[in-house]
């Protein structure tokens, strides 16, 4: 079993779920195998840029 983890920049990633979650990762909701994890990722990340990127460029005049 799996879990789907995200980060302060909204970065996600899976980690074990029989281990603890890393600091500076949190655990996102979903959970079960590695592929269903992925797969939710997959949907769900559709900006891979960190959030503080993704907020200088929405207040960057371009």
């Amino acid at each position: 079993m799996y879990l789907v983890v995200r980060n302060d920049e909204e970065q996600y990633s899976i980690w074990r779920a029989d281990r603890e979650v890393p600091a500076g990762w949190h655990p996102e909701g979903r959970r079960g195998s590695r592929q269903e994890c992925l797969d939710h990722i997959g949907v769900i990340w559709t900006d891979m840029r960190p959030a503080g990127l993704r907020r200088r460029l929405a207040g960057a005049d371009v």
